[in-house]
């Protein structure tokens, strides 16, 4: 695991503060997020922003199928069982 490879995900951590670059310790207040989570979060804002398990219009259904599918992606990658799907949870 390359760590430089991995800061370059996090867009924030490229610049300059005091001359230096930053090295942000505070995570129990906020964590930096990486451009593929900033990417995914501007692609909801954009083109499905709604409430999820709340609606009946497309909208609606498309930001929960979408929220669905991550549930089983998350499912899959800590080999969870199928009956414990429903147990995973987003905050």
């Amino acid at each position: 695991m390359d760590i430089r490879e991995i800061k370059k995900d996090f867009p924030i951590l490229g610049i300059n503060v005091n001359k230096k670059p930053l090295i942000y310790l505070d995570n129990a207040a906020t964590t930096q997020k990486p451009i593929q989570v900033i990417e995914a979060i501007s692609d909801y804002y954009r083109n499905y922003n709604a409430n999820v398990h709340r609606g009946v219009h497309t909208l609606s259904q498309i930001a929960t199928d979408k929220f669905e599918a991550v549930r089983e992606q998350i499912k899959n990658f800590i080999n969870a069982l199928f009956y414990f799907c429903y147990s995973i949870v987003f905050q």
